[in-house]
């Protein structure tokens, strides 16, 4: 089967559909449990699973680092290694050699970085990025880029998107075509309409089987975040999945629906979890405040997850307060069961056409915890 985005249903611009992939079928919008080192932390496979979760996130900076890209293939590719058989993106690595700044050096071919772990000097290029990719079996792979910090002057940020342009076309041709896996292009651009229009020309002359737009949620503010994105998906083909990287809190995932986009990441309701903020119908939670020792209620009584049909917020606010791990496994198993849960109403929504009453109403409901 090739890779292909099938559309089902507009409404505006939200858009629903299934993503056709080797590894199985995907309905979007979709939210992407992130699975940095090949794990969501604290939960298994099957956790992962039962939530709803159809794709996860996985990232090749940290697996080339330890156990190493070339030791997961010896294993059978990174689906075996993490008992994942459904489909798996990576991030190509750009984002955390941004955030290494201090730590890396870079070319116009690509980036010498020093590992934070050990100290220990690596090289990742375009074409060693979808290198690493293909070891790992990644079923869509991502284009190697820059991801520009916020904030940039327009001269920075041009800069920054054309070295990543060009990168771009590198992995384009590095990239092993087969079926059911893809290869995705990252529109940048910072916040300049102007350059995020010079990027999606670029790379849809260079043609991908995706686009993810990159660069956002850096810093430069929910509204700027959606200004961008008002001026970029109208830009991107109406026929290619949509992703916008590292997104979000549910209001910036309900926002960025509302925008055209199919497919989100974020680490929010996993690490929230482990800080022990629960997201809930009502809104969001701190079950290590005190007001909740007493509280025999679910964390949230539309939940089925076990941290809701099993627990009251009394005993998860104990578990945290004695520094059990029990906590925020069961607080990182609600959180992306919250996210699958709001992803399919909104899915649900656009197919019934009346997404902006849904959109509403799940906003509505988040004033009462």
């Amino acid at each position: 089967m090739n890779f292909h985005w099938h559309s089902q249903a507009r409404d505006g611009m939200a858009r629903a559909g299934t993503l056709h992939t080797a590894h199985g079928a995907v309905p979007t919008p979709v939210f992407m449990p992130v699975g940095t080192a090949g794990t969501v932390k604290g939960m298994t496979a099957d956790g992962v699973r039962s939530t709803g979760a159809s794709i996860v996130l996985g990232n090749t900076y940290h697996l080339m680092l330890r156990p190493g890209a070339e030791r997961i293939a010896r294993l059978g590719g990174l689906h075996r290694f993490m008992d994942w058989h459904g489909p798996i993106l990576t991030d190509s690595g750009g984002f955390q050699v941004m955030s290494l700044s201090a730590l890396r050096k870079m070319d116009a071919d690509g980036v010498t970085f020093q590992s934070h772990i050990d100290g220990s000097k690596h090289r990742l290029t375009p074409e060693r990025s979808i290198e690493i990719q293909h070891l790992l079996g990644s079923t869509i792979t991502m284009s190697f880029d820059e991801c520009t910090p916020y904030p940039a002057t327009h001269e920075q940020a041009a800069h920054s998107m054309r070295i990543s342009m060009r990168w771009a076309g590198r992995g384009r041709a590095a990239f092993q075509q087969r079926p059911g896996y893809a290869l995705f292009g990252i529109v940048q651009g910072g916040v300049y309409p102007d350059l995020r229009a010079e990027s999606v020309a670029a790379l849809t002359d260079i043609g991908f089987e995706g686009y993810a737009v990159g660069g956002l949620a850096v810093g430069e503010g929910q509204q700027a975040m959606f200004d961008t994105l008002d001026v970029t998906t109208p830009l991107l083909p109406k026929d290619k999945p949509r992703y916008l990287m590292g997104v979000g809190t549910p209001d910036d995932i309900i926002g960025a629906v509302a925008r055209g986009i199919d497919m989100f990441d974020c680490v929010i309701p996993t690490r929230s979890g482990r800080m022990g903020r629960a997201y809930t119908s009502t809104g969001t939670l701190n079950l290590r405040n005190a007001r909740h020792a007493d509280d025999p209620a679910p964390l949230d009584a539309d939940c089925d997850c076990p941290a809701c049909q099993n627990h009251s917020r009394a005993y998860i606010h104990h578990l945290f307060k004695a520094g059990e791990m029990l906590g925020p496994i069961l607080l990182t198993w609600h959180n992306i069961c919250y996210y699958q849960r709001v992803m399919a109403r909104l899915r649900a929504a656009i197919i019934a056409g009346n997404f902006d009453q849904e959109a509403a109403a799940i906003r509505a409901g988040w004033s009462q915890a």
